[in-house]
């Protein structure tokens, strides 16, 4: 455990120092002793100096120190007193430099201790508002990040169904090509049935050959049309299924005038070959037939346009013909 120094060392050492000559100062009784606060030996010091006047005093009542030797020893003593403070007088000035140095500096480093906390708070303010800038934009992210969700999740929905929407269409388009399959073969054996009709009446309308080739022109034509709306039909689905209907009932009229077209033809040939009545009854059944056979398939398939081909317009002209000839 460390202890601390005592007055008679204290004494010692500044004995030791003024025997050597040397003026007794704080520094060098702390390098003498090798410890001791500077307070302390202060103290101490100047107790040794109050101390040292009493016994020069001592020493020069002393009655076996003669006059002269006592005389030398109070002027070493005041010459010791008196270097003494010139060497506290030096160092004081020493220690008032050092400590004026030393405020200065701790004023240099005050200021610049104070600038850096200018910069600091400076940086503090900054930091601070780019924090609650940063804060504004995570809220305004964290909103958008919500929308941006929930319009994902509508447009999730809205693809749902309209995935189901277009699997619902592409089951009708589908059945709408079987039924324009259906359709295309009915019109097929439709077709057929009318060239052989017309090559029944061959013999008697000569002259109705060129239009009747027309016509199937024409009818070819429209059928090329029919495939070509195959085509448009898919996209138009809904405004064909609505149409049917009206085509249907146009379908059954025109059947129906086509059978009165034909019969009035078939009486007008029987007449002009001088056939008996019960005979064009029964051809008037069998050529009849077809077409009312025909009529109970295909109305409600019926594509809505009017066959004007032999049925139309062309044997009615030839019926007029063969009145005319007759």
């Amino acid at each position: 455990m460390r202890r601390g120094i005592t007055q008679e060392q204290v004494n010692a050492a500044a004995d030791v120092i003024l025997g050597a000559g040397e003026n007794p100062t704080v520094e060098k009784i702390r390098a003498a002793l090798g410890t001791g606060s500077p307070n302390t030996v202060t103290r101490m010091l100047d107790a040794w100096r109050n101390r040292l006047g009493e016994r020069l005093r001592e020493m020069s009542e002393l009655p076996d120190v003669p006059g002269a030797v006592g005389q030398a020893m109070v002027e070493l003593w005041r010459l010791a007193v008196e270097h003494a403070n010139h060497e506290v007088i030096a160092s004081l000035k020493n220690e008032a430099a050092a400590l004026e140095s030393a405020r200065a500096e701790l004023a240099r480093e005050r200021e610049g201790w104070e600038a850096h906390l200018q910069a600091a708070s400076t940086e503090a303010g900054q930091a601070k508002a780019a924090l609650e800038l940063a804060e504004r934009a995570r809220q305004t992210l964290d909103t958008q990040l919500n929308d941006n969700e929930a319009l994902r999740a509508d447009l999730v929905q809205q693809r749902d169904r309209l995935q189901a929407y277009g699997d619902q269409q592409a089951l009708e388009i589908k059945e709408l090509r079987m039924l324009l399959a259906e359709r295309d073969g009915e019109l097929r054996r439709d077709r057929e049935q009318k060239e052989t009709y017309l090559r029944n009446v061959e013999d008697r309308a000569h002259q109705e050959i060129d239009r009747a080739r027309l016509d199937a022109k024409q009818w070819q034509h429209r059928y090329e049309t029919l495939e070509r709306a195959h085509q448009n039909a898919l996209a138009t689905v809904q405004t064909e299924r609505d149409l049917l209907r009206d085509q249907l009932r146009k379908a059954d009229n025109e059947v129906a005038r086509s059978k009165g077209v034909a019969s009035a033809l078939e009486k007008v040939l029987a007449k002009g070959r001088g056939v008996t009545p019960q005979r064009s009854k029964a051809k008037d059944a069998v050529v009849v037939d077809a077409p009312a056979k025909r009529s109970r398939k295909s109305p409600a398939r019926s594509t809505g346009k009017k066959p004007q081909g032999i049925r139309g317009h062309g044997l009615t002209d030839v019926a007029s013909q063969v009145a005319c000839e007759e």
